[in-house]
């Protein structure tokens, strides 16, 4: 029988992003239903350090979470990027004992990405019990991570408000978006704003073939164009490999706190290489004064504009998706802590079941399915390598299938 869990404290860690309220909300809503006090720990990790020297908890009792908002990004717990085993104090996890003693706290809920992940593997090899609700936007775990739907939905948003200016000037528009090395934001907002190409770091980028698709679809757009008005977009994730396989990376943006290089430039390199590209190819100033676009000195070659919308994709907003997820996410953990299920991933809900896995194999980083990629290299988008042919297969189902990205 599992040791009585009567207080939890709730941490977020990690980057904000949409469905960290939803997870605390579910979390306490379900220590509720089993009489257990939920308590906010403060700025993540950090928090978790310094609980010792706090005089006070934010208890999370039916009144104070009437004012948790779960259709509001970022989280009411609030974040720090700290790695325990970075901390410099031989007596760092007696501290951290100490301080979930001192408020009788005798289990964690937390949520986080693959580096939190690591950190609750680290506690629960020094006896602290907790348990992980998923979340990354990146949605490079091997479960769904909430904060990803709601990210990839203002990414597509973006994505294709863009379209307008660029229709407007005929710009060939490079929107650089978060991911690190797995693609999945930039492949799946890409497809939902209908993108000409994406390029993402599960593959090296041929920088030739990027340009001859953009030439082609850009001035057959047009060409078409009653007006002669038409736009390229182009949707980049930061950890962009180029064709040798070399990351393109700002070397002087430095690393965060878990070591990890800050991904930067991707956007302005793909820019780069567009443009020398265009710059050389005496065709594209015969095709822009075909269309009457080109002006000598001043507009030979098509303008190429980069956009990074950085912090906006995961603030604002929780998309609907991921607040039922993350309500479901927080009070199944719930529910595992209270089944003696510790050191363990929520992956899902399904009706009675819920569905977890161990939090060592669940922050293995997942990446871009690449037979999808050549599913959709069949309707046309550019993924900066020669197309590659599937052997499409054929399977029916029986029973109804969920589908978690």
């Amino acid at each position: 029988m599992a040791d009585r869990v009567e207080r939890i404290g709730i941490i977020t860690s990690g980057g904000d992003c949409g469905g960290l309220n939803a997870i605390i909300k579910g979390a306490a809503l379900a220590g509720t239903r089993h009489n257990i006090r939920s308590f906010v720990i403060p700025h993540g990790y950090a928090g978790l350090y310094n609980l010792v020297d706090y005089d006070a908890l934010v208890e999370l009792t039916p009144e104070r979470l009437t004012h948790v908002e779960a259709t509001i990004a970022g989280s009411d717990a609030g974040h720090s990027r700290v790695k325990l085993t970075k901390i410099e104090d031989a007596g760092k996890y007696d501290r951290i004992r100490a301080g979930l003693e001192k408020f009788a706290i005798d289990a964690l809920v937390i949520s986080g990405g693959d580096d939190t992940g690591s950190v609750i593997l680290d506690l629960a090899e020094h006896g602290i019990r907790c348990v992980h609700a998923p979340k990354t936007m990146d949605l490079d775990l091997q479960t769904y991570s909430v904060g990803a739907d709601s990210t990839i939905s203002r990414i597509a948003t973006y994505a294709r408000d863009l379209k307008t200016t660029g229709q407007t000037h005929n710009r060939v528009i490079v929107m650089e978006v978060f991911g690190r090395y797995a693609g999945h934001t930039a492949f799946r907002g890409g497809l939902a704003a209908e993108a000409d190409a994406i390029l993402i770091p599960e593959i090296a980028v041929d920088f030739d073939i990027v340009c001859a698709h953009m030439k082609k679809r850009y001035f057959d757009r047009i060409r078409r164009s009653d007006v002669h008005a038409g736009t390229y977009l182009v949707v980049v994730a930061e950890g962009l490999r180029d064709a040798s396989g070399a990351e393109i990376v700002d070397e002087a943006a430095g690393v965060d706190a878990f070591g990890h290089k800050r991904l930067a430039g991707a956007g302005a390199y793909v820019r780069n290489e567009l443009k020398t590209r265009l710059a050389a190819d005496p065709g594209v100033k015969e095709t822009m004064k075909e269309v009457g676009m080109f002006i000598q000195g001043l507009y030979e070659t098509p303008e190429i504009r980069t956009i990074t919308p950085g912090h906006l994709v995961r603030c604002g907003q929780t998309s609907a998706f991921d607040v039922n997820f993350g309500i479901e996410a927080g009070a199944a953990a719930v529910e595992l802590l209270v089944h003696g299920l510790n050191s363990m991933t929520v992956v899902d809900v399904r009706g009675r079941l819920i569905r977890y896995m161990t939090t060592a194999e669940a922050i293995k980083q997942r990446h871009v399915d690449l037979d999808l990629v050549g599913f959709h290299e069949r309707l046309g988008v550019c993924f900066g390598r020669v197309p590659h042919e599937i052997d499409l297969q054929f399977a029916q189902v029986q029973a109804p299938v969920q589908r978690h990205m």
